[in-house]
């Protein structure tokens, strides 16, 4: 939530002449809702029902592409082993007051923090990102989110060139 996936993954997408897909539009899509309506109408417990399944669909049906998961789609089920047996799996690690000045405006398009005081939210985001970490750290590669999407995304990029290039001995 906050981490820059969807625009880190657009760009490296491009950079990398795959297709990008952002998980939650294709809920949102498939269920033919918004994101807050689906939790607001059907409750989270159904929205990660819902997106586990999205996510199993769409890791079986493409390659060479680049998803960007919604920040508990690796908390719920076996949704990380899914994706790490369908490509690599990236943390873009940020700090929680990183997270809470970019989410600071958005809380209308964001369910779980649409009540929430400033206060509230920056407490929020760092107990997620703790309840969460387990999974997140399990990632295969963590990058430092906290830079400019650019330079993520970049970032990425060289981690990907790295492992093209083969073993040498």
């Amino acid at each position: 939530m906050g981490s820059g996936k969807t625009t880190v993954g657009r760009m490296l997408a491009e950079m990398m002449d795959f297709e990008f897909i952002d998980l939650d539009k294709r809920i949102e899509k498939s269920f033919g809702r918004s994101i807050p309506e689906i939790f607001f109408h059907h409750g989270e417990q159904a929205f990660r029902v819902h997106e586990r399944e999205c996510l199993h669909h769409l890791l079986n049906e493409t390659i060479d592409c680049v998803v960007a998961t919604g920040g508990g789609t690796p908390c719920f089920f076996d949704s990380m082993i899914l994706m790490k047996e369908a490509g690599k799996t990236i943390y873009l690690k940020c700090s929680p007051e990183i997270l809470f000045e970019r989410l600071r405006g958005s809380s209308s398009r964001r369910p779980l923090l649409s009540r929430l005081t400033d206060s509230e939210k920056l407490n929020y985001i760092a107990k997620h990102i703790h309840e969460r970490n387990t999974f997140y750290e399990s990632a295969e590669w963590v990058i430092n989110g906290d830079e400019n999407a650019i330079t993520v995304a970049e970032a990425v990029r060289s981690k990907i060139n790295e492992i093209s290039r083969g073993v040498h001995l």
